[in-house]
């Protein structure tokens, strides 16, 4: 694992966090708030994928 990658991993971390956080100032229930979150997860996670894949290391 080079340097690039791990600054990769911590702006993704970063930036569920910050849509974590955004999130909870909505202040909703358990569900829908996991939902949302999930979606939000499931949106890095693909656009994590999709830059790796048309750059690939």
């Amino acid at each position: 694992m080079n340097q690039f990658e791990i600054i990769g991993i911590v702006s993704v971390l970063g930036w569920l966090f910050l849509a974590g956080s955004a999130l909870a100032s909505y202040r909703l229930g358990w569900g829908q708030m996991a939902k949302m979150a999930l979606t939000w997860l499931a949106i890095f996670v693909g656009l994590t994928l999709l830059v790796g894949f048309f750059y690939p290391a």
